[in-house]
């Protein structure tokens, strides 16, 4: 497997840089584009996700194999399910067949669809025989997985009567929700949530329109990372909003907490740092609403030395990698005092310097890479496997270059 040594010591400024499209909005509106075929979409992403999933919907072959692409994975289930009188096979990566989907089969096998467990029972290898639905309500438990709640939201305009969901528990990942009824609400779709309650009514057809993704929040937060660890620098983005519904957005909140300052000119996103900040004694965040933040914040925390505790990431336990134990192992080889349990990490004041002689091992996991590359700021650094990024991110190493990081494969 080969690696790669980064260093970031001379990054620099650098304007209107380019991220493509928001991975989660993409996969959404290419689902419903599978469902109205009169959606056209601009700046979709190009990350291998969303690529599988594109590839998915155009061909329909019976056999689908997704890779490590997790929410390919839970939409084409419930997608595939309303294709009546079709057989499909819907497969992934070893990884992928120890990813739970019970939850998801149980609710559709309750509204009358059918899909039955090629091998371990709750986990894919499925086999999905298109079907009508017969019910129209299902009970959901909200706390393991929003992309759950969003998979049967999105086919809900096809069902007859529409669905209700019925929300149990706290959300995990609420802003996913969030933004995939903003999605129907956007293409004319009537849909609501109101207390514990999803209502999304039935569509036949919708008005032509044109969808253009926002830029990836989730890409863009490594950038916040970057700026926060250098000397002065500021870097600008293009095709991000103010106002946008990517629950990533927070980014913008919690890197306050290192001092970064960000603002939004001519639908271009800014950020800068701010001089002579003080940084806090000690960081505490519930991620709750945006696990996939986790990574990127603690990586930061180290580099600054400031010691921080990350709650609400029992999620993290079933992506691409148990990601707590991973975050633990690197962290861990680099100098960092580390504690994990099932809902958090947590990384204390220490007088270690950065060990520079590990290699970041990335486990299969776009987001070990993404994350760590910016400690190269500080000292320079190798990782491992470093094409794993293409999951959600293949610009990144370019991106890099363009700002004056050097990367050399080895």
């Amino acid at each position: 497997m080969r690696k790669i040594r980064v260093s970031g010591c001379d990054v620099k400024s650098f304007q209107n840089l380019n991220i493509s499209g928001s991975k989660s909005e993409s996969n959404r509106v290419l689902i419903l584009k599978s469902i109205f075929n009169n959606i056209s979409i601009e700046n979709l992403s190009s990350s291998d996700d969303t690529k599988i999933l594109k590839k998915s919907l155009i061909n329909k072959n019976p056999i689908i194999n997704v890779g490590h692409a997790g929410t390919s994975m839970r939409f084409l289930t419930a997608y595939l399910a309303t294709l009546v009188n079709k057989k499909f096979v819907l497969s992934g990566s070893k990884r992928m067949h120890e990813r739970p989907i019970a939850l998801l089969v149980d609710a559709l096998n309750y509204l009358g669809f059918k899909i039955n467990y090629i091998e371990d029972e709750g986990y894919p290898p499925l086999e999905i025989i298109g079907a009508k639905n017969i019910k129209n309500s299902v009970k959901l438990n909200s706390s393991l997985s929003s992309q759950y709640i969003s998979a049967l939201m999105l086919i809900a305009p096809t069902l007859k009567n529409g669905l209700v969901i019925e929300l149990e528990g706290k959300i995990t990942s609420r802003p996913y929700v969030d933004l995939t009824l903003s999605i129907l609400q956007k293409l004319g779709i009537e849909s609501k949530i109101k207390e514990n309650f999803i209502t999304i009514k039935p569509q036949k057809k919708i008005k032509t329109s044109t969808y253009k993704v926002e830029s990836d929040w989730s890409s863009v937060s490594y950038f916040f990372s970057i700026v926060a660890l250098s000397n002065g620098i500021e870097l600008s983005f293009k095709n991000f909003r103010s106002n946008s519904n990517q629950g990533d957005r927070k980014v913008c909140k919690y890197y306050e907490l290192f001092g970064i300052k960000s603002k939004f000119q001519n639908h271009s996103l800014v950020i800068s740092k701010q001089t002579d900040f003080k940084y806090p004694k000690q960081i505490t965040i519930d991620l709750n609403d945006n696990p996939d933040l986790a990574q990127t914040i603690i990586v930061t925390s180290f580099g600054l030395n400031i010691p921080t505790k990350l709650t609400g990431l029992s999620t993290l336990k079933i992506k691409e990698t148990d990601r707590l134990v991973a975050m633990h192992n690197e962290l861990t080889m680099l100098g960092a005092k580390c504690e994990i349990d099932d809902d958090s990490i947590e990384i204390f004041k220490t007088e270690n310097k950065l060990n520079d002689n590990h290699t970041i091992k990335t486990y299969d996991d776009h987001r070990m890479a993404l994350s760590f590359a910016p400690l190269s700021i500080i000292k320079p650094l190798n990782i491992s496997n470093p094409d794993v990024v293409t999951k959600s991110f293949p610009e990144f190493w370019n991106i890099l270059k363009k700002i004056n990081f050097s990367i050399d494969y080895l």
